[in-house]
């Protein structure tokens, strides 16, 4: 059996538009993870899976431990969950409101790390902490910045660059009872996030996979030097860095003590286009068709599922199985109806489906409630995802 006619057999009994999560796919993937980890742990990416189900499904597997959630919100409600007792919030937060809360729970405040990479973070914590001690990470500026800065390649983070400037606001956070430095981290966007084999482009891969090689360098030096710098100000329990894209490349530095990762379990379609690894897909939704317009076209009830980053056609989720089917250049995936393109539209009849993967991973669970995980031939369990539980934290 063929894998569209195994996903087709396997939820005949559910009416589309619906989204699975094929098991077996998952589970390479993770194992594909951990190896390229070398023993090192996989803090897991939160946001790029967006089910507390598989969350603790993925956290009982070897290799995985802790969280690196999205919003306090999330992580307070994973923590009174007990997903997990090893939170770490990768984005800095200005909610007083859950800062209180935070503060008012001793166990979660035992569980959870805040984001910062200023002063001002520190003020705004300590004012909602009420006197109650907060544990913080520093988060390090980890993009490229050649011809003598002039360049930034990159996601735009943290002001924090330098040793000098890291140990600074170590040095502040030291100062301050109410707040326990607990950690660094350093996202290497450049070189997790941006896939070096990009179709049809093998000059742009040439150039991205040298830019890749020199910011590695770049990267493990200076978080080298800005460990052994905050060091002599406080122990630090974790170093965290990189993501899917660069597991095995972030461990390598001995400074890192655990990496992150979550777009590598469902192995959506941006992350197709890496020479260091590949994965199975394994996060898909189903369309159904409900419009023969014409020869060569089958138009599918929904599909405008883009994802988020700058406009371009990547944003866009692609149509998978059956094979050799695309968008129509002037609608695209559209709300309501998505017109697909190509000879396999001629096979397709009213309330036949069409499989596709979507653009990053979790973004998917927040257009539907639910996933259907497929073990062999066979919807084994339905989980609510975050949307499906009432949770949309952003």
């Amino acid at each position: 059996m063929n894998l569209r006619d195994r996903y087709d057999a396997a939820t005949a009994a559910l009416e589309a538009p619906f989204a699975v999560v094929d098991m077996a796919a998952l589970r390479a993937n993770a194992e594909a993870m951990v190896a390229r980890a070398a023993g090192k742990p996989i803090r897991v990416a939160s946001k790029s899976v967006r089910c507390r189900a598989l969350l603790e499904d993925i956290l009982a597997m070897d290799g995985f431990a802790g969280i690196m959630a999205f919003t306090l919100p999330e992580a307070l409600w994973l923590a009174r969950a007990g997903v997990s007792d090893d939170i770490l919030v990768a984005y800095p937060t200005a909610d007083r409101t859950a800062i209180a809360e935070l503060a008012a729970d001793p166990a979660a405040a035992a569980a959870i790390t805040l984001m910062v990479d200023s002063p001002a973070h520190l003020d705004l914590i300590e004012a909602a902490a009420g006197g109650a001690r907060i544990r913080v990470c520093v988060d390090i500026d980890a993009s490229y910045r050649p011809l003598a800065g002039k360049v930034r390649i990159g996601a735009l983070r943290s002001p924090l660059r330098t040793p000098a400037q890291v140990r600074g606001l170590a040095e502040l956070i030291a100062k301050r009872p109410g707040l326990h430095l607990a950690g660094l981290m350093a996202y290497e966007s450049q070189i997790a996030g941006v896939g070096d084999t990009p179709p049809g482009k093998p000059a742009m891969g040439r150039v991205i996979r040298a830019m890749q090689q020199r910011s590695r360098l770049e990267i493990a030096r200076r978080r080298a030097a800005i460990v052994r710098a905050v060091t002599e100000v406080a122990e630090l329990e974790f170093v965290n860095g990189g993501g899917t894209g660069s597991i095995e490349k972030t461990v390598a530095e001995r400074a890192v003590t655990e990496v992150a990762a979550g777009s590598g379990f469902y192995q959506p379609h941006l992350f197709d286009y890496y020479s260091n690894f590949s994965g199975r897909p394994a996060a898909l939704f189903a369309l159904p068709v409900v419009r023969r317009p014409g020869p060569g076209v089958a138009t599918c009830l929904g599909g405008g599922y883009l994802a988020s980053g700058p406009a371009d056609s990547i944003r866009l989720p692609q149509p998978y199985l059956p094979t050799g089917l695309s968008f129509d250049a002037n609608e695209g995936a559209g709300e309501v109806q998505t017109p697909l393109l190509g000879p396999p539209a001629d096979l397709l009849g009213i309330g036949d489906r069409v499989w596709f993967r979507h653009t990053k991973a979790g973004e998917l669970c927040e257009r539907f409630d639910a996933l259907h995980l497929i073990e062999d031939d066979r919807v084994a369990r339905t989980v609510p995802t975050y949307r499906g539980e009432g949770k949309t934290f952003l």
